[in-house]
């Protein structure tokens, strides 16, 4: 490849950078001028998302192609194009469009409670949002969509934890490691939904039919902790309710440990 077509190369990436990022962010945008003459558009950008949304949630991701969204919309395949450039394009609208649903304070905004129960409320929005649309656990949480709903999120848990006290390297780090642990909690949420809807098949039954498995090859010798665990109750609960329960108890944790770190920088209490 010469040089010259990598030269190419990055310019078209850019170029199509720059038209997500201008979709994504159309709303805060300076409004094209109207063109004096052709026809009006017949659809809009959010009617497009709405459509794609819809098609995902009854068939996930896979099924949300062009061509069924131009159906869904009763418009022209080739007619989407016109607003949206691809697929690619429209799952990053349709993500951050799920993300706006959250409705999360933004700079200004009133608050109720302290800094856990506002993190809680992140949680609590967050996992909703997987619940109602679980094709979201396909989404790279790596390299995401920089759109509104994405950062408001940001936003939300770094400001929410910004006034603790702790240095802006912690601040950072307590911010992402709390949007990791709910954030992949989601998506493993989301995850059991989509099987259930897409099996018929509840996750304890589908652990009930492998249940010959714990007499036949399940080595006591081998797995004593779980042994143990298993004769004192600790697997009573259905798959449903140990991971609620799991997850109830790992952000109970990380919170207590991000306070204990705040505790730590604010130093002893005075007379102690």
């Amino acid at each position: 490849m010469t040089v010259e077509q990598n030269s190419d190369d990055r310019a078209a990436e850019a170029e199509q950078i720059d038209r997500t990022l201008a979709l994504l962010w159309r709303e805060r945008s300076t409004p094209a001028a109207e063109p004096a003459r052709g026809r009006r558009p017949t659809l809009t950008v959010r009617q497009i998302v709405a459509a794609a949304i819809t098609v995902a949630d009854a068939d996930g991701l896979v099924a949300t192609s062009m061509h069924r969204v131009a159906k869904e919309l009763g418009a022209g395949t080739m007619t989407l194009y016109t607003y949206v450039p691809g697929k690619t394009e429209l799952v990053d609208l349709m993500v951050d469009d799920v993300l706006v649903e959250r409705g999360l304070p933004g700079p200004g905004g009133p608050r109720t409670g302290d800094w856990r129960a506002q993190i809680r409320l992140y949680s609590e929005r967050t996992r909703e949002a997987h619940r109602r649309h679980p094709w979201l656990r396909e989404m790279s949480r790596v390299r995401p969509a920089l759109g509104p709903g994405q950062l408001a999120g940001q936003e939300y848990v770094l400001s929410t934890v910004d006034g603790l006290g702790l240095a802006p390297r912690e601040t950072v780090a307590a911010a992402n490691s709390i949007t990791a642990y709910v954030d992949a909690n989601a998506a493993l949420e989301a995850e059991s939904i989509h099987l259930e809807r897409s099996t018929g098949q509840s996750n304890d039954a589908w652990w009930d039919q492998r249940s010959s498995f714990w007499g036949k090859y399940f080595d006591l010798t081998a797995h004593p902790a779980m042994n143990r665990a298993w004769l004192g109750g600790g697997f009573d609960q259905s798959a449903g309710e140990q991971a609620a329960e799991a997850y109830e108890f790992g952000l109970a944790r990380l919170l207590d440990g991000i306070e204990l770190q705040v505790k730590r920088c604010r130093g002893p209490e005075p007379g102690r």
